[in-house]
């Protein structure tokens, strides 16, 4: 009798390193990876070039392809060589037309982004598509049969943006569910205010860099200030605002970013699903959030999300 055959969708290297998680606990089936990618317009401006600042971007697809070679995992770009039993995704805001007559279980990859006019057009208006709003619409769109999210608190948000609430499964989520592994680590530099920038301008999204700055400056209260920049952002305009207005302070491209949160005194950050690690650690956070809202939040701690959510792909791929 032949494996049952599971897909899974990756992404960013968050999204690609919680597929491979899970997958680890599913090594009775078939398994098969792919980058994220689209199909239709989407899929013709990504082969163009026009998407470079998304997943579906040469270059961070390119990185998923990379770490799935590196871990000798068999790969179908655009999932289009086999059929499938089982579909498994960290995002439903792009459901590729082969996908929604597939089992699929939907996984929540981390923080999402406010509610903005975009949110509110996309969840009213049927002809506006989702990932215009970007993270803020995870979960609506309905084609999965389970979700598996972070905590109590997202399954209320969850179900208060209109998702089902006998589809959510509440499992915490790989990556953000032990992060107090992160405080034995050999990163050089300590009680420090770590800010995690974002890519905001590189998605076209207003941001006054310098008042910012400014802005962690008051907040770091004379305290050593470290950068530490985001994957996606330009590091040569970025590092030379820093040294321009924050001079002496370390700027980071690279490195665990997890590991100099455990380090930092106190974490400054905007929408970033990085707040959950020093929340988890019990870091003063300075984000778009009230301190009882993260909280609430914050991934479950139980170190088991990446089993928690095997045995829910088991459910739906034998139900």
């Amino acid at each position: 009798m032949s494996k049952k055959r599971v897909l899974f969708v990756c992404g960013s290297m968050n999204q690609t390193t919680q597929m491979h998680q899970i997958a680890s606990y599913l090594g009775d089936y078939d398994q098969w990876f792919t980058p994220f990618f689209s199909d239709g317009l989407l899929g013709k401006a990504t082969d163009l070039g026009m998407l470079e600042f998304t997943i579906m971007g040469k270059k961070r697809s390119g990185r998923a392809v990379d770490y799935l070679i590196a871990n000798d995992m068999k790969i179908d770009v655009g999932g289009i060589l086999h059929p499938y039993d089982l579909v498994v995704t960290c995002t439903d805001l792009i459901v590729p037309k082969h996908f929604r007559k597939k089992r699929l279980v939907l996984v929540q990859e981390g923080m999402t982004e406010p509610e903005t006019i975009l949110y509110q057009l996309a969840r009213n208006f049927r002809w506006v598509p989702r990932w215009i709003a970007g993270t803020a619409t995870t979960g609506l769109s309905d084609a999965y049969d389970r979700f598996c999210v972070a905590s109590e608190g997202y399954r209320d948000v969850f179900i208060g943006k209109g998702v089902n609430p006998e589809k959510i499964e509440v499992t915490s989520i790989p990556n953000f569910d032990d992060c107090a592994r992160y405080l034995g680590n050999d990163f050089p530099h300590r009680d420090y205010v770590l800010v995690c920038t974002s890519d905001n301008r590189e998605t076209f999204v207003y941001e006054n860099r310098r008042r910012n700055i400014e802005k962690y400056l008051e907040l770091a209260g004379g305290r050593q200030l470290l950068f530490k920049l985001h994957p996606n952002e330009n590091v040569e305009r970025a590092t030379r605002e820093v040294e321009l207005y924050a001079p002496g302070s370390l700027v980071f491209s690279e490195g665990r970013t997890e590991e100099m949160i455990a380090n930092c005194r106190m974490m400054i950050a905007q929408f970033s699903s990085t707040i959950f690690v020093a929340s988890a650690l019990g870091k003063p956070v300075h984000c778009g959030l009230e301190p009882e809202v993260l909280k609430a939040l914050t991934p479950i701690q139980n170190g088991s999300a990446a089993r928690r959510i095997a045995d829910v792909c088991r459910q739906v791929i034998d139900g």
